[in-house]
């Protein structure tokens, strides 16, 4: 027996579920369309205007910027676990991320990115 045959047939099975998963609760919901379920949900508040206008994008980018410092950030947790058994080579490669990770940082800042008009 091929030794990849246990992942293909895990691969295939997981496959199947996730397809089944994604049809099955359609084909069995009931449907009965009408217009309180058309409108748009504002957690119980009847809509006041309509959202058809442009919509300013500078909170994502606040956002965004967030979660990637965020990202970069959580990587010093399995640097500083690993701290010991990494030695020189680890402290300089984590300078080198650190200075990296400033002058993005840096950049951003420097373009305005962190400032909400």
């Amino acid at each position: 027996m091929n030794p990849y045959a246990p992942v293909g047939i895990f691969l295939g099975v997981a496959f199947l579920f996730a397809v089944a998963f994604s049809i099955v609760p359609g084909l069995a919901a009931k449907k009965k369309p009408n217009d309180t379920k058309a409108e748009a949900y504002e957690c119980g508040v009847e809509p006041t205007s309509d959202v058809s206008g442009r919509f300013p994008v500078r909170f994502y980018i606040v956002a965004m910027l967030f979660v990637i410092f965020d990202v970069e950030a959580a990587s010093f947790y399995p640097w500083a676990v690993q701290m010991h058994a990494l030695r020189t080579f680890g402290l300089l490669e984590m300078i080198v991320f650190v200075v990296v990770l400033g002058i993005g940082y840096a950049y951003v800042w420097r373009k305005g990115g962190f400032q909400w008009r």
